[in-house]
């Protein structure tokens, strides 16, 4: 069983924190949150999430369910003294889910101006596992270096951009593929995606034929 800490800040792509901390909690482990005031706000926007300013057990409980609710430890994003703020307590890693751009700049830079951007400078200094889910779009050369600038640093960017190759048929197929990726880089066992064994053939398209045909007959 080991400790991770999830960092959520006010961009958008809150659906993912919340698939993060139902598998790592499923998958037997510990978790501490903390969540900003802007990411409070897009919890209740984007999730329909029912949060007053100060009740960590309600978020515990919508993020990862009233029975598993117990495992996980709600920070307020004020709280240095919480023990992710200290190199002395151990952990798993370190994931910012969804990851501002504006948080990923301080990051990169060593301002740490609340628990969630301390917890991650803890991350980088101690050699631990850090994880950043970047959602922006388009992307400044700004953003760009400073993902450079963390991932020379040791940390993992790992943009909340989904694959397709999976063939996903719905809104959680996309979601867990990319949480995937996010447990495979903390090195916690899962079973959200399919692993890839190589590309499936086709299916026969009943206006077209046989796969290629129509490409055939253009050529």
């Amino acid at each position: 069983m080991t400790r991770f800490f999830l960092g959520i800040t006010g961009a958008s792509g809150q659906i993912y924190a919340r698939s993060l901390a139902r598998a790592l909690v499923q998958a037997g482990h510990d978790l501490d949150v903390a969540v900003t005031d802007s990411g409070l706000k897009v919890l209740r926007h984007e999730l329909g999430f029912e949060l007053s300013e100060n009740d960590p057990k309600g978020l515990a409980e919508q993020l990862v369910g009233a029975e598993m609710a117990g495992r996980v430890r709600v920070f307020s994003s004020t709280q240095v003294e919480a023990p992710a703020a200290s190199g002395t307590a151990l952990g798993g890693g370190v994931v910012l889910a969804p990851c501002s751009v504006g948080t990923l700049g301080r990051v990169a830079y060593g301002l740490s101006s609340n628990l969630i951007e301390r917890a991650a400078d803890v991350a980088i200094k101690e050699r631990r596992k850090l994880i950043l889910v970047v959602r922006e779009a388009p992307l400044s050369s700004l953003h760009l270096e400073n993902m450079l600038r963390l991932s020379r640093a040791g940390a993992v960017i790992l943009p909340a951009s989904p694959g397709f190759y999976h063939r996903p048929k719905t809104l959680d197929d996309l979601v867990e593929h990319l949480c995937g990726k996010v447990l495979d880089a903390l090195g916690v066992e899962h079973a959200l995606a399919a692993r890839w064994s190589g590309m499936a053939p086709a299916a026969a398209d009943p206006e077209l034929g046989p796969p290629g045909r129509a490409a055939l007959e253009r050529d």
